[in-house]
């Protein structure tokens, strides 16, 4: 067993994976200067959580084994200097989690979007068939208590991530996975701060497809434009199948499969969850699991936290948490209500959050991602700008890029909760709010 100190151990996936190797029995330290719930609370129960929040580089002892070095933690991080000098190895948390799996069988789901519900349905349905796997998912899912497991299964499923892997190791995480199978979902340029062009976002998944190695399955999304492109491109020497959206029906508001074993009404809907199970399907037959069994597993699987996932309905309203940020992503969720349900009034409420939606030179990237909605809302925290060290925005300029006359810009919490609760009290019944952010509306606690 391995004594393992994490540096920024209060990340989401970072956390998750500290854990993971104290179930393992290995001895676990951290640091961080910044530490939030859940990932408090999940260290603090596992007896983890830092007694101060900081930096200590006399936490980097000489017996350590290894060190894990998070994305939030910046190259002149004293503990990360610490573990340099002396000579201990350092990973970033792809690394090391490629270093625990080497020995087993490597599934990786990557794209632009629809990872997490890619790799959610994957779990779902090898869970129900009771076949042993690990897995590393960004998302909380319904029957798994942790979103991290190590262990000795022959079977890994990652959900994969073109992000960099750490300050001092600027490749995009994927790199680090080598998969025996992997997924392709979908295109969409992203992390402007990181990749400042389109082409070169692209070029990270075509460097990905090239490292592959030969013979190694690839399923991609035959409805996307760029990802027959790049795989045309670099996927030569790969076992390169498509997919599409698998066929589907509406009755009432449920998402029904027409399939050979006849229909099989899902819980999730819209064409872009339809067009994620058909990828999750290809790869479960992959792993040996029948086409009759998946959709009999696929029957309960209620989604994964955020992704279109519905937390409150009565009188007439439905509310929707979805963690749409993208503009395609966001175009997406509005598109599939609007399917879903034709006859109810659709108020999409949408923040802009991460580095890239907040920079005004992505903002026109969103232009008509919002005419699904009947009415539709865009709020900001300056707060947020601040924190992420961007220029000050004015509404004026965010409602020019969306390109929809109606629209509205808030940059108040106090009065966008006032206006939601406005609009929800003259729309009366048959109303779908749409709650549309990566962030958390500036800390709104939504009450309905």
């Amino acid at each position: 067993m391995k004594k393992t100190h994490f540096i920024a151990i209060g990340g989401a996936v970072m956390h998750q994976l500290a854990l993971a190797l104290r179930r393992q029995g290995h001895t676990i330290s951290g640091s961080d200067d910044e530490i939030n719930d859940p990932a408090k609370s999940n260290l603090a129960a596992a007896g983890l959580l830092p007694e101060k929040e900081g930096w200590f580089p006399e936490k980097i002892t000489d017996d350590l084994d290894a060190v894990v070095l998070g994305m939030h933690a910046r190259i002149d991080n004293p503990e990360l200097i610490a573990a340099q000098a002396k000579g201990i190895p350092i990973y970033s948390f792809p690394e090391y989690v490629y270093e625990v799996s080497k020995e087993k069988k490597r599934v990786v789901v990557a794209g632009s979007h629809g990872k997490t519900s890619i790799t959610s349905m994957i779990m779902h349905v090898l869970r129900q068939e009771n076949i042993d796997f690990d897995y590393l998912v960004g998302a909380r899912l319904d029957g798994f208590a942790d979103s991290v497991r190590l262990s000795d299964a022959p079977l890994i499923i990652l959900e994969g991530d073109e992000y960099p892997a750490s300050a001092i190791e600027r490749k995009p995480k994927i790199f680090f996975y080598h998969p025996h199978i992997s997924v392709l979902s979908g295109i969409a340029w992203d992390h402007i701060n990181v990749f400042p062009t389109y082409d070169n976002y692209c070029s990270q998944f075509i460097q990905y497809l090239n490292g592959m190695q030969d013979g190694s399955e690839l399923y991609f999304n035959a409805e996307d434009k760029e990802v027959c492109r790049i795989t045309d491109e670099a996927a030569v020497h790969l076992k390169a199948v498509p997919y599409h959206t698998h066929p589907f029906h509406y009755e009432d508001v449920t998402a029904v499969l027409q399939t050979e074993q006849g229909p099989v009404p899902v819980s999730i809907f819209g064409r872009h969850n339809l067009l994620n199970l058909s990828a999750a399907l290809a790869v479960c037959r992959s792993l040996g699991v029948s086409d009759e069994r998946f959709y009999e597993a696929i029957r309960s699987f209620k989604g994964a936290a955020r992704r279109l996932e519905k937390i409150a309905e009565h009188k007439g309203l439905t509310v929707f948490r979805d963690f749409a940020h993208a503009p395609s992503k966001l175009k997406a969720t509005l598109d599939a209500v609007k399917e879903a349900m034709p006859l109810r009034r659709v108020i999409a409420c949408f923040e802009l959050h991460t580095f890239s939606s907040l920079n005004e030179a992505f903002l026109r990237e969103y232009a008509h991602s919002m005419d699904a909605a009947d009415k539709a809302i865009v709020f900001f925290s300056h707060h947020a700008l601040q924190l992420k060290g961007l220029p000050t925005l004015h509404t004026d300029l965010v409602h020019s890029y969306f390109e929809r006359n109606d629209l509205e810009v808030i940059d108040d919490k106090d009065r966008l909760q006032q206006r939601v609760a406005s609009l929800l009290q003259e729309s009366g019944e048959d109303t779908c709010l749409l709650l549309m952010s990566s962030g958390t509306f500036d800390g709104i606690q939504w009450q309905f």
